[in-house]
């Protein structure tokens, strides 16, 4: 999720940069703008930052693993086919 406090910037930020007849509406105007913020953002089906580093922590455990895997197939496939050579 974003930080609020990034949203109310930004929404501060979008208040500040109107012409100043619609400023004069107040807080009306930046609560509206960031509500509309926090609700577009939510649709964006985004993860935390943590999340993301968790995931990234899980895919290269997942990887290194898998490495392994392949070099014990690779060395059994190979007992195989020696074995079978000889026969």
């Amino acid at each position: 999720m974003i930080d609020p406090k990034k949203i109310e910037q930004i929404a501060r930020q979008i208040h500040e940069s109107m012409p100043k007849g619609m400023r004069d509406f107040g807080e009306d105007v930046e609560k509206k703008i960031r509500q509309t913020l926090q609700s577009q953002l939510t649709r964006l089906d985004m993860v935390s930052r943590e999340e993301f580093d968790v995931q990234t922590q899980v895919l290269l455990r997942t990887r290194e693993k898998l490495a392994v895997l392949e070099q014990r197939l690779a060395a059994l496939e190979s007992t195989q086919k020696q074995e079978s050579d000889e026969q």
